[in-house]
């Protein structure tokens, strides 16, 4: 009963955070859904990631679920964590038990008996996160460690073949710095869920004697790898993408532009800080532009420069502005 009240009051204060007082850009985000939703009776659902900072879990997984999903804790991912970190007293392992979390000891190795029970939880067509290095990223996400052997384990001593999807993040060493104790607010987190792996053909050479038990768990473990890099480069291009597109905006709306020998500039009015600042991130610039472009239409004339020239002027400019983003975007692409 507490369990069924608490993952989703947890679940769905995470997904107001990260969506109503950060911004999360998820794509591919469908492919966890389907394969949450519609996959087949007793089929298990594994999700692998990249792990960041200490609150990835439950932050992230909460902001790529919406909140109808959420508020069924039946169908909500099991996770693993360390006993030295959140089982070191009864009050924080009631706690996480209470929000589906299972105790596993470091240097233990795969075979304990943590494992065993998400294992369990798998047979019976369960969900379980895990982040395959084992433990947060030593640079603030910049590089991946090694695919460590327990999320092979899981994926081969699985009485089914578990769906397997895989998903990178970038952002929320922002949100929870190293070293940091109390979450930020206003930053950015950039999800991409890829295709799920398929692990068939592993599965079915783990019939064969021939092959050493942790030659198997190498091979998967491999593979996973692959994945999530490819993951992690696409999702480093999307958000380098953003940012040079997001520099060169500033650049011509802060310096803003000249017609007709300086007789005629317009300049942004948002810079600076306070609120117009934050004003300028709700809003797009193209709108604030048209919006000046519109009086300026209307007016008679603005130091001696006529509505029309001011209106062609301003349009050439945004043309240029939207035509660089084409460009970046398709050389990005491809």
């Amino acid at each position: 009963m507490l369990q069924a009240v608490a993952v989703p009051v947890i679940g769905n204060v995470c997904r107001v955070f990260m969506h109503g007082l950060n911004h999360v850009q998820i794509y591919g985000g469908e492919k966890l859904q389907q394969a949450l939703v519609s996959r087949p009776d007793k089929t298990p659902l594994i999700t692998v990631s990249n792990h960041i900072a200490s609150i990835d879990d439950p932050l992230v997984i909460a902001a790529l679920l919406p909140s109808s999903v959420l508020m069924h804790a039946r169908n909500l991912r099991w996770t693993l964590c360390a006993t030295d970190r959140c089982f070191r007293n009864p009050v924080t392992s009631a706690f996480f038990k209470s929000v589906k979390v299972l105790p596993v000891s470091r240097g233990e190795g795969i075979y304990q008996k943590g494992m065993d029970i998400a294992i369990a939880k798998l047979n019976r067509g369960g969900w379980v996160h895990i982040f395959p290095e084992g433990s947060r990223s030593r640079d603030g996400g910049r590089t991946m460690g090694s695919i460590k052997r327990g999320t092979a384990r899981l994926i081969l001593d699985a009485d089914n073949a578990p769906i397997v999807v895989p998903f990178v993040h970038v952002g929320m060493q922002e949100i929870m710095p190293i070293g940091a104790t109390i979450p930020r607010v206003g930053k950015t987190v950039t999800v991409l869920v890829g295709d799920p792996i398929d692990f068939k053909d592993m599965r079915d050479m783990e019939q064969d004697n021939h092959i050493p038990r942790g030659t198997l768990y190498d091979a998967v473990s491999a593979r996973i790898s692959d994945r999530l890099l490819k993951l992690k480069a696409q999702v480093d291009n999307i958000v380098q993408l953003q940012t040079d597109v997001a520099l060169r905006r500033d650049e011509y709306f802060d310096s803003g532009y000249e017609q007709d020998n300086e007789s005629f500039e317009v300049r942004s009015p948002y810079q600076g800080s306070g609120i117009v600042s934050r004003i300028r991130g709700y809003m797009d610039p193209t709108e604030l532009m048209g919006f000046a472009a519109r009086g300026l239409f209307t007016s008679q004339s603005v130091r001696g420069v006529k509505p029309i020239k001011a209106w062609d002027s301003f349009w050439k400019q945004v043309h240029q502005t939207r035509e660089v983003a084409s460009v970046s975007m398709l050389s990005w692409a491809t």
